[in-house]
């Protein structure tokens, strides 16, 4: 991809953070940004490195982990297309506290700590949305844990699945959700976007189990398995699916 030709204030409106800003604010805020490509397997930053910016992920799949003393890998966050990260960091002048990593080839636009800072003087409007933002981050990592505590293995697959229906798809916030109005059920379809042992760790689960957990609910006629795509004939029937 030729990134000279990426509209860097076009593409800062489109996100929730920015869509507020004038066309003069866009453009002092793209002159703070940085676009990059990586390449699948490419790290983004490590753990212990200075935090001066913070990312969104334009194409691909970023991957954020951390690894425990005995080197066991754990997966924070899949930030895919639209996804920004490490924001909260940026402002406790402290290290990375995760590493990055690309899954797949990926497009990630950097947004520097100065530019922000800069907008944030000049119009308050601006730190609130950031504040915003934060408090949306902070929010999902608690019912991140919330899941990890309350709901069972089968609980998180059958929550992953539904929440990563396209957005035309009924929501479901988690398993145990009750089961929408009687409507003529609509197949829908799942991609999963890197691999499943991957997801598993995301979900803190095995990737054995999430493998299991897969095939008991095809064998149950919830979900229908094609390689990489999963497809749901009714997502009413897999969110009450008794646990």
């Amino acid at each position: 991809m030729d990134t000279s030709l990426f509209d860097i204030p076009r593409y800062l409106a489109a996100l929730p953070l920015f869509q507020e800003m004038t066309q003069a604010e866009l453009r002092r805020l793209a002159s703070g940004c940085r676009l990059r490509e990586y390449a699948r397997g490419e790290t983004l930053f490590r753990v212990g490195l200075p935090c001066e910016e913070f990312h969104v992920t334009v194409t691909g799949q970023i991957k954020l982990y951390a690894l425990s003393p005995a080197g066991q890998e754990k997966v924070i966050e899949l930030a895919g297309p639209g996804i920004s990260f490490a924001e909260a960091l940026m402002f406790t002048e402290r290290p990375y506290i995760v590493s990055a990593q690309a899954l797949t080839d990926s497009l990630v636009l950097s947004v520097g700590k100065a530019a922000v800072v800069r907008e944030i003087e000049s119009e308050p409007r601006f730190a609130m949305r950031m504040l915003a933002g934060i408090s949306r981050r902070l929010h999902g990592l608690v019912h991140d844990v919330q899941a990890y505590t309350l709901h069972s293995g089968t609980q998180r697959v059958i929550g992953y699945l539904l929440n990563a229906l396209p957005e035309e798809a009924p929501a479901h916030c988690c398993a145990a959700a009750a089961p929408a109005p009687t409507t003529p059920a609509i197949t829908r379809s799942v991609s999963l976007p890197v691999s499943k042992a991957t997801i598993a760790s995301r979900l803190s689960i095995t990737p054995e189990y999430f493998s299991r957990v897969l095939h008991e609910l095809a064998g149950a006629g919830l979900i229908q398995m094609e390689r990489r795509t999963i497809h749901i004939p009714d997502t009413g029937r897999l969110a009450s699916h008794p646990l």
